[in-house]
């Protein structure tokens, strides 16, 4: 256990670097009991909700330094965990010295550590993100085991390799395929959903402060209806929602109207499937008015509450 900062602490850090958590979201407590525990954080949803970006934030946090390794379909240890410089051990032996030893060759000296050897390898913490570990293969995933349970690994010319200062771990997936039940009992599980209207307005607000609010209120609507009312092949992520908010005000826009809809849609939708289907199903209009149907719905909330 770190025992180094509060729960309240922490929640008022990341609100400090303009990182946006609501409590029911839970992302803050568990990114906090995950680092407490020193466990390995596993964080699933779908693309562009900001999984990535907890990493981010806790090297921010933390002020320890982010190492990545972005997983892709035939990633092998050779590439996320060491090599060996093969040149430098060839010319050793060329150099012909005498007695010259097997261990001489296979030390730190001669190897080549990737992310994760980085990481453990490092004289101070870290953050290692494990981006999109579903798109690795099972056997990849099991290697991981042992990094993931004990923080370190085993090589097998030089024996096991512990952390020299435990990694703050932090694992995320698509879901485009189940992950093994032992790499979640490892790990502390988070499941992101896309933000609330209200959280997305409070992101595009810290984000982009030159934003009217009226403007941040209707891009966040709209994008809300984008994602619940259409089968989108990609959803909206949240940067996108910010790069079509930042591309209206650039334009003069205060608020949303069916022509800049249109004229800017692209910035949302990046398949010309789900641009045709948008038309096909509701259009800009459309979307204003379904948006609008939102706003009445948070003021019919809010007469309840008050």
């Amino acid at each position: 256990m770190t025992n180094q900062m509060t729960l309240d602490q922490f929640e008022n850090k990341l609100e400090e670097i303009g990182y946006i958590t609501e409590r029911d979201d839970r992302i803050a407590l568990t990114a906090y009991l995950a680092t407490e525990l020193g466990k390995p954080l596993l964080v699933s949803g779908p693309a562009g909700v900001g999984k990535t970006e907890i990493a981010k934030v806790l090297s921010e946090v933390f002020g320890a330094p982010l190492i990545r390794l972005q997983c892709y379909e035939g990633l092998d240890e050779t590439k996320a965990l060491y090599e060996w410089n093969y040149q430098r051990q060839l010319l050793k032996i060329q150099m012909g010295r005498e007695h010259l030893q097997e261990e001489d060759l296979f030390s730190t000296d001669y190897l080549l550590p990737r992310p994760l050897l980085q990481a453990l390898l490092s004289n101070e913490r870290t953050v290692l993100l494990i981006d999109e570990i579903d798109k690795t293969d099972s056997e990849f995933e099991a290697f991981l085991f042992e990094l993931l349970g004990e923080f370190q690994v085993t090589i097998p010319e030089m024996g096991t390799v512990k952390a020299k200062e435990r990694p703050i771990v932090v694992l995320t997936s698509n879901g485009e395929r189940e992950l093994s039940d032992g790499l979640k009992r490892r790990c502390v599980f988070l499941h992101v959903e896309p933000p609330s209207v209200n959280k997305e307005v409070r992101i595009l607000r810290a984000k982009v402060p030159d934003l009217p609010e009226r403007l941040a209120l209707e891009v966040a609507r709209a994008v809300n209806v984008l994602r619940e009312r259409l089968s989108l092949n990609k959803i909206p992520s949240v940067s996108e929602t910010m790069d079509w908010a930042k591309s209206l005000l650039v334009m003069g826009k205060t608020g949303l109207d069916p022509a800049w809809v249109d004229a800017t849609l692209t910035l949302l939708l990046k398949s010309q499937d789900d641009v045709e289907l948008f038309y096909r199903e509701m259009g800009a209009e459309r979307l204003l008015f379904e948006s609008s149907k939102v706003a009445q719905g948070e003021r019919h909330v809010h007469g309840q509450q008050q």
